[in-house]
């Protein structure tokens, strides 16, 4: 062992190795093994995400407002979360109107900004969240949302 090989007994007996596994360089039996992760259950498939991205694009040009949706755990204090994730809109926060929606907390908030707000009153809010929640009572997420994001740029009218 003066130059650092290592020596060891000998594989030339033992099976040929599967695909995935080698043999390193102190005798080790290294495998490789393919793992398929479990599939994610999303909330909406494909065609109903193409549904709401088109609702969303159509209420955001139409109106000039900044149509955005949360989907998620909105914690303890459900509006101040949800005026937490509008303020994430930036720069387009004074245009903004967001529909959160925490389905495990049967949660629903709309947060329009200083501008939105002046061009979609508290009524049409109330209105969009009413028919949200028909619509999730009867199991229909995506129709809700989207019925709701209807309403809304209808209330605020075209972009002036």
């Amino acid at each position: 062992m003066g130059t650092g090989e290592i020596t060891g007994a000998s594989r030339s007996g033992e099976q040929e190795l599967a695909a995935g596994e080698a043999v390193t360089a102190t005798g080790r039996l290294s495998i490789a093994r393919r793992v398929k992760p479990e599939a994610r259950h999303l909330p909406f498939s494909t065609g109903q995400l193409a549904r709401l991205d088109e609702a969303l694009t159509l209420s955001s040009r139409s109106t000039g407002l900044e149509f955005a949706i949360y989907l998620g755990d909105l914690g303890e204090q459900t509006r101040e979360s949800a005026a937490a994730l509008h303020a994430n809109l930036g720069a387009r926060a004074e245009e903004g109107v967001l529909l959160a929606v925490s389905p495990q907390q049967r949660a629903v908030e709309i947060v329009t900004g200083a501008e939105s707000k002046r061009r979609v009153p508290d009524r049409s809010c109330q209105l969009a969240l009413m028919t949200m929640v028909a619509s999730f009572k009867e199991g229909e997420l995506i129709d809700g949302l989207i019925s709701a994001l209807r309403m809304l740029s209808d209330a605020a009218g075209t972009q002036r």
